[in-house]
């Protein structure tokens, strides 16, 4: 595929959305700041998967999605996250690709699932400056006109929008029937903008979210719950990418359920056996 072509595709504009985010927030953050963990992450994210893609082809394959991998991973850990840690995560999101799948593909967002499992390691901060917090308000247009137009290519508006719906009336009901302070932030920066980034690029992400609507919508409501629930039960500082998890779980097991026709409960071993890494292929 042709550069030109490639840069016409979900993925090419994708990738350039957000490497103009990258570069709006840079100016923000500083160059001298970002660019380690930026650069580290694309860099080993592709490197990784040139490895394994030719290990699995016999041709060489451009790392599109690595690419994207590894500029979500830096663009939601704070700017000032040591780029070791920064490369490991994204290594970390390559990895779980091959490893968690089912037939139809990866289950998990390998971002998200990165994220979160380094966090009781590293315990990396997430100041999502990707999604542009700190920049003048006028700024921050790039990031909706931006997240908008892609998730009206992948065609999952519905998904966008159910999912901000159903977390902003969970939130806004909580801070009637309780303390109003607890879940505030989640209306502030920089909580606001990464919701946003979180819902027009992370929860989008094709290979692991549905296609029909209906599907988008059930998907989305499970997304919000979960990620309403870690936040008032647990605080984690990671409730967004954790409740993406849980939604990813239900999608994979959606999948697996629509091909074999297995139900609950007794689908669950075949599920089970079917994502892990030793499963046996027919």
């Amino acid at each position: 595929m042709s550069v030109r072509r490639f840069f016409k595709t979900p993925k090419g504009l994708l990738t350039i959305v957000l490497a103009i985010l990258a570069a709006i927030a840079a100016s923000h953050e500083g160059m001298r700041v970002v660019a380690p963990g930026l650069l580290s992450a694309i860099v080993v994210a592709a490197a990784l998967d040139v490895l394994i893609l030719r290990t699995r082809h016999t041709r060489w394959a451009f790392p599109s999605g690595a690419i994207l991998t590894g500029l979500i991973v830096a663009m939601v850990l704070s700017a000032q996250t040591p780029w070791t840690v920064v490369a490991l995560t994204s290594a970390l999101a390559i990895v779980s690709k091959y490893v968690v799948r089912t037939r139809a593909g990866n289950v998990f967002n390998p971002a998200a699932l990165a994220i979160v499992a380094t966090f009781p390691v590293f315990h990396a901060g997430q100041s999502w400056w990707g999604a542009l917090p700190e920049v003048m308000p006028i700024a921050q247009v790039a990031l909706v006109v931006g997240g908008v137009f892609i998730a009206d290519r992948v065609n999952k508006m519905p998904l966008v929008l159910a999912f901000l719906a159903t977390y902003y009336v969970l939130f806004t009901v909580t801070s009637f029937v309780s303390d109003p302070a607890w879940v505030s932030e989640v209306f502030r920066t920089p909580d606001l903008q990464a919701a946003l980034f979180f819902a027009l690029f992370i929860l989008t992400d094709p290979p692991t979210s549905p296609v029909k609507y209906r599907d988008q919508i059930v998907f989305a409501v499970i997304v919000a719950v979960a990620s309403y629930a870690i936040f008032e039960w647990m605080g984690a500082v990671y409730y967004l990418l954790a409740g993406v998890l849980i939604g990813n779980v239900w999608e994979g097991w959606r999948r697996v359920h629509r091909r074999t026709g297995q139900t609950f409960p007794g689908g669950v071993g075949l599920f089970l056996r079917e994502v892990t890494p030793w499963r046996l292929r027919p």
